[in-house]
């Protein structure tokens, strides 16, 4: 199921938002785009998660880079910030967005994660495509 909710995602410098909900990460091996898909899904995702109570968010983004895609060697680094809206709500996200250059894959470790793959490109197919097509616009 392809989640399609009428959303704004505006992305910013990293560090611009004062508090956050999320981390993503946006994730390469071997040259190619690795995105996860979930069990419950068809679509494909990037990487990342809530970040739990006590958590920094750069410890968020490492422990869901490796629970949703098995990555146990990489380089992270920051990327930006995204805020998406809803009408009718107010921000319903706020995360930090990473970048990754993963180095080795280790199995993937049981979560709700199905299955990993790489392309070449991003697919149609995403689970959240507004942030997702957000983060890849970003420009530095």
């Amino acid at each position: 199921m392809n989640r399609q909710i009428n959303t704004a995602v505006r992305t910013y410098p990293f560090g611009s938002l004062e508090s956050y909900d999320y981390v993503v990460m946006l994730s390469r091996y071997d040259g190619k785009y690795l995105l996860s898909r979930h069990k419950g899904r068809t679509t494909w995702e990037l990487q990342g998660g809530h970040i739990e109570h006590g958590e920094s968010p750069d410890k968020a983004a490492k422990r869901e880079l490796y629970e949703e895609s098995g990555a146990d060697s990489f380089d992270i680094r920051p990327l930006c910030d995204y805020c998406g809206e809803e009408p009718g709500r107010n921000n319903f996200g706020r995360g930090k967005v990473y970048t990754v250059e993963i180095k080795h894959i280790s199995n993937l470790p049981e979560s709700e994660m199905a299955e990993i793959r790489l392309f070449d490109t991003v697919p149609d197919e995403l689970t959240y495509p507004e942030i997702t097509h957000a983060i890849l616009s970003y420009k530095r």
